[in-house]
C-alpha cells in the first residue's frame, strides 16, 4: 500500500468491501460530516445513516450506509455497519418500496417501538434514492 493512499474496509453481517488506494474518505458522523485524509490521527466515530464518499485519481464511488462505528488508524479505516450498499448495487423499486411502506407504519403510528424503526427505515430508504438520483 502506498503511504499516501488509505485502505478502507467496510464491513456489514451480509458483505465486506475493501478499497485500496483512496485519496480521501468522506463520511456521515454523528455530529456532521467528516473527511479523512493519509496519516490520519487515530479515532472512532459513529456514522449515521448517509453516503460515504472514497476520493480516488479514478474519480468517487458513492456507499449508501446505515448507522454503525468507524475505526481510523492512521491509513487504514474500517467501517462496521448495518447495511451498505454501493451506488449501483441500489435497487431503485425495493427503495421506493421501503419509502412507501415506512410511510405506511408512519401513518398508524402503532407503538413508540414502531415508529422509531419506521423513521429509520423511512431515513434509509430516502438516503438510497437520493444516492440513485
Amino acid at each position: 500500500m502506498d503511504s499516501k493512499t488509505l485502505t478502507v474496509e467496510i464491513i456489514t453481517p451480509e458483505k465486506k468491501y475493501e478499497f485500496d488506494g483512496v485519496d480521501a474518505f468522506f463520511a456521515p458522523g454523528k455530529v456532521g460530516k467528516f473527511e479523512i485524509l493519509p496519516n490520519h490521527a487515530a479515532l472512532v466515530s459513529e456514522i449515521e445513516v448517509g453516503v460515504i464518499k472514497l476520493k480516488n485519481n479514478a474519480g468517487n464511488l458513492n456507499i449508501a450506509v446505515s448507522t454503525g462505528y468507524c475505526e481510523v488508524n492512521k491509513d487504514k479505516i474500517r467501517v462496521l455497519a448495518e447495511a451498505a450498499e454501493k451506488e449501483d448495487e441500489i435497487d431503485i423499486e425495493r427503495a421506493k418500496a421501503a419509502q412507501k411502506r415506512a410511510k405506511e407504519r408512519l401513518s398508524t403510528k402503532t407503538s413508540d417501538i414502531e415508529v422509531a424503526r419506521a423513521e429509520f427505515a423511512l431515513k434509509r430508504a430516502i438516503n438510497r434514492l437520493k444516492l440513485k438520483s
